[in-house]
C-alpha cells in the first residue's frame, strides 16, 4: 500500500499526522510507504490537492473517493 500524504507550506499538522498514520497501520498490522510532501499552492492546483492535509491511498483521495474501509 502506497501512501502519500500532501500539506501546504504553513500546515501544522504533520507531526499530528505522521503520528496518526503510524498509530493506524501498526493497530492494524499493516505496512505502507509513506510519503509527505510540503506542496506550494501552484504545486497544489497541478497535483490536484484541494485542502491541507490531503492522504491518497494508492492514488485514491481518501476523501473525495471514500476509500473502502477508511471513511
Amino acid at each position: 500500500m502506497k501512501i502519500d500524504c500532501y500539506l501546504s507550506e504553513h500546515c501544522g499538522s504533520y507531526h499530528q499526522l505522521h503520528e496518526n498514520i503510524g498509530r493506524a497501520l501498526r493497530e492494524l498490522g499493516m505496512t505502507a510507504d509513506v510519503r509527505f510532501r510540503t506542496v506550494s499552492y501552484d504545486e497544489a492546483l497541478t497535483l490536484g490537492v484541494k485542502g491541507s492535509p490531503t492522504i491518497r491511498i494508492d492514488g485514491r483521495d481518501i476523501v473525495e473517493d471514500g476509500v473502502p474501509g477508511i471513511l
